[in-house]
């Protein structure tokens, strides 16, 4: 399959991760899946290494400084989904298209998702500058705000290279060739650590200089991929270097895929982001802590989309192929594996948290002590939602492999604005301390807004698997 020129561009048709046993029977192929996830468990491993590097360089400021970014650090991702979106759907559209053998029209895919992100890049510069009117609702303390603010306009406004490099990723997992992907990730993360120390404490810019690290970290990654993208052998494969000028089909094409499909996770995390944002205005304990404690699940979190990213290339590429049967079938074998994987790792974390939280504070700040008694406990509840959370990935990754994301995206929005928040904000404030005086608080703290945390993501997991076992995404074509 790999011989193939461009002027030829539609391929013999064959299923990803299939064998067949000794009587002829079709059987999913578990070690192709595994060799299929693994740089993309390998790669999300690292983004969530790096998000507990970035938090122990934040907590060698001050808890205020890591309380500040877990405000605002999912409001930064959600902006990045809302407005990057497109880059998410190159990965489904050039899975398909290579399933169905149409390598020029994978390729001209990812130019597509490329164009669209340079027209959205002003909205990134916009919403970096409007960092103030975003938090303004939070009502933060001023030492907090502006630790915040430091960190959110070159964290949004750099976003923009991130969402680049997404789309360059997108099209090396989209074909399978996922060990590409790791490489590009491996030298970000390299490059995040040494930019890190060498901006936030060599140049002395604190809060500023961690979110700078990242914004530069990405750019040097998505011109390294541009590059991998453009070589001969890309461009004898793919045809990769000829449908670079835009194209409204490419260009609305990932539009109406990514806007739904990046709308599904941004509810979500919306969602999240205003929880964190209770948590800060609670207190500098209780934002620290759980800031911490989210970092300490996404090591649990992050692999695992990996994985699930696995079932969108796996449920792509045989669609493409014309056969949604075995879609499913796959797809379910990504599912389990995304929930096996984050039920055993996120009981492993909670039960080392009286010993890795430490880890994340530093040891003179006078809130250390209470940040880590109480992540300690939080760790509990990340763990139980954790289970839950896989089988929401896994299901809405294998769902984005088909092209079905607007009424996943729909009830995420729904359950998580209508039902997580209000629930949050009446298990975590006592009476008087809310934003909202019309609800009934309890006042049971970081650990009522957790235990809210869980019973969401518990119905938002039931939810996908629903979806996905209706059958319902085998009647969605693309084109």
């Amino acid at each position: 399959m790999h011989s193939s020129l461009p002027d030829r561009p539609l391929l013999p048709r064959a299923l990803p991760a299939l064998r067949l046993d000794h009587a002829g029977r079709r059987r999913v192929d578990l070690g192709a899946v595994v060799a299929l996830a693994a740089p993309l468990f390998l790669n999300s491993g690292i983004q969530a290494v790096l998000n507990l590097t970035d938090t122990w360089f934040l907590g060698r400021i001050s808890a205020a400084a890591t309380a500040a970014v877990g405000g605002v650090f999912w409001f930064t991702i959600v902006i990045l989904l809302l407005v990057g979106g497109a880059a998410m759907a190159v990965q489904t559209l050039v899975a398909q298209a290579y399933g169905a053998g149409d390598r020029t029209r994978a390729a001209s895919a990812v130019w597509g998702g490329l164009w669209v992100v340079l027209l959205m890049s002003p909205l990134f510069v916009a919403a970096g500058l409007a960092g103030g009117w975003f938090l303004a609702p939070a009502r933060l303390p001023p030492e907090i705000e502006a630790l915040a603010l430091d960190y959110w306009f070159p964290r949004v406004a750099g976003s923009v290279a991130g969402v680049a490099l997404w789309c360059l990723t997108s099209f090396y997992n989209g074909i399978g060739r996922t060990e590409v992907t790791l490489a590009l990730m491996t030298v970000v993360g390299v490059a995040n650590v040494v930019l890190n120390q060498l901006l936030g404490f060599g140049f002395e810019l604190g809060v500023a200089g961690i979110a700078w690290a990242t914004t530069a970290a990405q750019a040097l990654g998505f011109l390294l991929g541009l590059w991998i993208f453009l070589r001969p052998r890309t461009r004898r494969e793919f045809a990769s270097h000829r449908h670079w000028r835009p194209r409204s089909d490419t260009m609305v094409r990932a539009l109406a895929l990514g806007l739904p499909m990046g709308l599904l996770p941004a509810a979500d995390l919306i969602g999240t982001g205003l929880f964190q944002l209770m948590q800060v205005d609670l207190s500098t304990v209780a934002g620290a802590a759980t800031q911490v404690t989210m970092m300490m699940t996404s090591i649990a979190y992050m692999p695992a989309i990996g994985i699930a990213s696995a079932g969108t290339t796996l449920v792509g590429q045989s669609i493409g192929a014309g056969d949604r049967d075995w879609a499913r079938r796959v797809g379910n074998t990504a599912i389990a594996l995304t929930v096996a994987y984050m039920g055993l790792v996120s009981l492993v974390l909670a039960a080392a948290g009286p010993w890795s939280m430490p880890l994340f504070v530093n040891p003179a700040d006078p809130h250390a002590r209470a940040v880590v008694e109480t992540a300690a406990l939080l760790i509990w509840l990340g763990a139980a939602y954790q289970i839950f959370d896989g089988l929401n990935l896994g299901c809405g990754f294998a769902l984005r492999g088909a092209g079905d994301v607007r009424l996943p995206a729909l009830m995420t929005l729904l359950l998580s604005w209508l039902g997580f928040l209000p629930l949050a904000h009446m298990l975590t404030f006592a009476p008087g301390e809310g934003w909202v005086d019309w609800l009934p608080q309890f006042g049971f703290g970081a650990l009522g807004g957790w235990a809210a945390l869980l019973v969401y993501v518990a119905a938002l997991g039931t939810m996908m698997a629903l979806r996905w076992r209706s059958g319902a995404w085998q009647r969605i074509a693309l084109d």
